[in-house]
C-alpha cells in the first residue's frame, strides 16, 4: 500500500493536527515504512509456530515461601520522618 501526501493530510485533518509543509514528505515516508512493516508482520505464518511457549517451560512459578525480613524499627531508625511504623514523605504537587 502506498501512502500519499493527500493521505497524510487527510489523517492529520481527521486527527485535528496541523502538519507543516516541511514535515509532510518525512511523515509520508515514515508512514509508508510503518505500513510496510505491518504488512510484513501480517504476512508471517503463525500456523506452524507455538509462540505462547517458545522456551518449552511448563511451570515457571515458584511456591511462596515466608522468609525472615528486617526489623521494622531497625529500618526506620534512619528515617527523617516516620509515624506509626511508616515512612513519611513530602507531598509533591
Amino acid at each position: 500500500m502506498s501512502i500519499t501526501r493527500e493521505d497524510i493530510l487527510q489523517i492529520a485533518t481527521l486527527a485535528k493536527l496541523s502538519v507543516d509543509e516541511s514535515e509532510l514528505e518525512k511523515l509520508t515516508k515514515d508512514m509508508s515504512e510503518m505500513i510496510s512493516f505491518a504488512d510484513t508482520i501480517s504476512a508471517v505464518s503463525t500456523e506452524a509456530s507455538d509462540f505462547d511457549n517458545i522456551n518449552g517451560l511448563i511451570n515457571v512459578m515458584r511456591e511462596d515461601v515466608v522468609e525472615e525480613s528486617f526489623d521494622r524499627d531497625e529500618i526506620l531508625r534512619n528515617a527523617e520522618n516516620q509515624d506509626e511504623g511508616y515512612f513519611l514523605v513530602k507531598k509533591r504537587s
